[in-house]
């Protein structure tokens, strides 16, 4: 049995009241493999024109309910596993933050003995920490001649910021929705969502509302993740509950691995999902990208 100390939060050196998760919460979410069993495309995309927007947070620090700060960024492997599909299926990847400063990960949850993992995470290294501004890649804004098929909006707490309050991500998403372009996100990222509502039309709906989604269920990051201590205390808000605010439906209660598409918004619940996503992202995207050329 685990003692009570195994569920305290770890200090971070780096920051004054930040916190890792604790030494027993990474033994129940982090394994030393993925399920990652292959990424073969023998359809991959050779066309040169059709590419993926990656906008992963560059944020470390979350700030808790009581001001505490959780230590996270991008889970690797919601990162990681969907990146490697869409590298494998042929596209061309971009990734940019919402101010250009290098992606943040977290790093404690990578798992060490999955080479497919540690190859992809080398191959894109440099990108993840020279990074283009997001500010920049979207200039005067896009067009229906821009050539992102997709946008992919990783995981992990750190997805809560910077994300959905940033106008340019939302001036992306509407553009996204209204040229039929694919978001592609799981975990935490469907937090970017909210994003599509800052800064909208006066007088236009919600571009999601009605969709049915998956996506990490509040009621672990208000229970059982405080409980074991994988989080510092309490949210200071909850990304399912903001989400049904404005009329997206969370269609998961636990975390199995599921992945759903609804129109041209594809979700996964957890990193269980990561490679369940990242294969149904390829696949879709490549059906898609035949019928445009």
């Amino acid at each position: 049995m685990s003692n009570s100390s195994d569920r305290a939060p770890v200090p971070d050196q780096a920051e004054a009241d930040a916190f890792f998760p604790s030494p027993f919460s990474l033994t129940q979410y982090v394994a030393p493999k993925t399920d990652f069993d292959g990424a073969d495309y023998p359809n991959a995309y050779k066309g040169g024109k059709w590419k993926i927007l990656m906008i992963p947070t560059q944020e470390r620090y979350l700030k808790m309910a009581d001001g505490k700060f959780f230590s996270t960024g991008n889970h690797p492997v919601e990162m990681l596993l969907p990146l490697l599909h869409l590298d494998a299926a042929g596209f061309d990847i971009d990734i940019a933050t919402v101010s250009g400063d290098p992606a943040k990960l977290e790093m404690w949850a990578f798992p060490k003995e999955d080479d497919a993992v540690k190859a992809i995470f080398e191959k894109y290294k440099q990108k993840l920490r020279q990074p283009l501004s997001l500010q920049d890649v979207w200039k005067d804004g896009f067009t229906k001649d821009t050539p992102y098929i997709g946008v992919f909006i990783p995981g992990g707490h750190g997805a809560l910021n910077g994300l959905p309050s940033s106008p340019t991500v939302g001036k992306i998403l509407r553009w996204a929705d209204a040229n039929q372009r694919y978001l592609i996100t799981l975990c935490h990222g469907p937090a970017s969502m909210l994003a599509a509502n800052v800064g909208k039309p006066e007088g236009s709906k919600f571009i999601y509302e009605g969709y049915k989604i998956d996506v990490f269920p509040d009621s672990l990051d208000s229970g059982a993740n405080i409980d074991i201590g994988y989080i510092p205390g309490k949210m200071s808000w909850l990304v399912g509950e903001e989400l049904r605010k404005l009329g997206v439906i969370p269609i998961n209660e636990g975390i199995t691995g599921a992945t759903h598409q609804d129109r041209y918004v594809l979700t996964g619940d957890s990193p269980l999902a990561s490679n369940n996503l990242g294969r149904l992202a390829a696949n879709i995207l490549l059906d898609d990208v035949a019928k445009r050329s």
